[in-house]
């Protein structure tokens, strides 16, 4: 396998945008995406409210989108676009995450995934996991087939898959909201992803965002940590085995990261990516991946103790109660108490400040 290349750019509040520029460039995004082609810039939402380092920054999204248009992508070759899951609305996320002014800001339309058509598609290559868990076929957004792809993650951890950037952002587009049906096989449904953009997706790069990154109990009850840091590679293996190890953990012990490079689908050894920018030799976060007490009891039910409940209570009617759940937990209890106060902190910073400003 040839050696990948990762770019990792230090950058502040006051010239983030030039340096999102800077750092696609160093990437060397040309190679990967076109103005003659169209591309979908698929955004990531792990939470309806604002919370840092959780979602796609407001400055990571108008970076990427100044930069291509800047390089002349006609705008109507940009579908920005999110998904909804049990616990997600895409366009009150939007609105949330300030996505929607900047959206408008440069003249493009928001593609709800939702709205959208969705086809059964049958994938040539064999998959490890999802076709099993849905046997009846997979359902794609009809739009992402023959379209470039740009991934917008953030570094953080994880309590499914540890870690999570570039590879899993494609599971909130390319899978419909049951997907949390996929939880059980998480690190094998996330190879069975990459090999299904590589068959959908002419070219996919990623853009991802370290100014504010997160720690512990991932995607979203976490402790926003600024790191100042940006990343972009045409190889989302790579700069998700990047970002694991800035923060800390080994990239070829997740398993996710061990299985994509052990099937020729990008480079997760560190001795294999060459980085341009930054040297990052000494740099580790000491992040630790944690769960939830929502991201515990789901694997409890999927996989521990609470195994012989798994059918009734998450595969027949009753599975209402796990979504309402978590909505219970996570909007009315964690976030307007630790969230709160974790964003107050964050208000503070320099970063805080700048959100303020969008």
């Amino acid at each position: 396998m040839n050696k990948s290349k990762v770019a990792v750019l230090k950058t502040s509040p006051g010239t983030v945008l030039a340096d999102y520029q800077r750092c696609m460039s160093l990437a060397g995004y040309e190679h990967f995406l076109s103005p003659e082609r169209e591309t979908v810039i698929k955004l990531n939402l792990s939470w309806t409210k604002y919370f840092p380092a959780c979602s796609s920054q407001p400055w990571q999204v108008e970076g990427v989108v100044k930069t291509l248009l800047e390089a002349e992508f006609p705008p109507e070759n940009l579908f920005p676009v999110e998904n909804k899951t049990v616990v997600t609305h895409p366009i009150k996320g939007a609105r949330n995450n300030k996505w929607t002014p900047i959206l408008e800001k440069y003249g493009l339309p928001f593609y709800p995934l939702p709205e959208e058509e969705w086809v059964t598609y049958e994938f040539k290559e064999k998959l490890l996991k999802l076709d099993q868990i849905f046997p009846e076929g997979i359902e794609i957004p009809k739009m992402f087939i023959g379209k470039d792809v740009v991934h917008l993650p953030t570094v953080k951890t994880h309590g499914h898959s540890v870690t999570t950037g570039a590879i899993k952002n494609a599971f909130g587009g390319l899978l419909k909201e049951v997907r949390h049906y996929a939880h059980k096989y998480m690190h094998e449904v996330l190879v069975d992803l990459l090999i299904m953009q590589k068959e959908l997706h002419p070219h996919i790069f990623a853009v991802m965002d370290g100014t504010v990154c997160g720690d512990g109990a991932g995607p979203r009850t976490m402790l926003p940590k600024v790191k100042n840091l940006i990343l972009a590679s045409g190889d989302s293996v790579a700069i998700d085995a990047i970002a694991a190890k800035l923060m800390g953990f080994d990239p070829l012990e997740i398993p996710y990261l061990r299985m994509c490079q052990e099937r020729g689908l990008g480079n997760a050894d560190p001795t294999s990516i060459e980085i341009v920018g930054e040297d990052i030799a000494g740099i580790n976060f000491g992040f630790q991946s944690k769960k939830s007490f929502v991201i515990w009891g789901d694997q409890a039910l999927r996989r521990g103790f609470l195994r012989p409940l798994e059918m009734i209570l998450l595969h027949s009617p009753l599975i209402v109660w796990a979504p309402f759940a978590s909505n219970v937990y996570h909007d009315f209890f964690w976030y307007p108490t630790v969230g709160r106060n974790r964003i107050k902190q964050f208000s503070r910073t320099e970063w805080g400040e700048l959100w303020e400003k969008y």
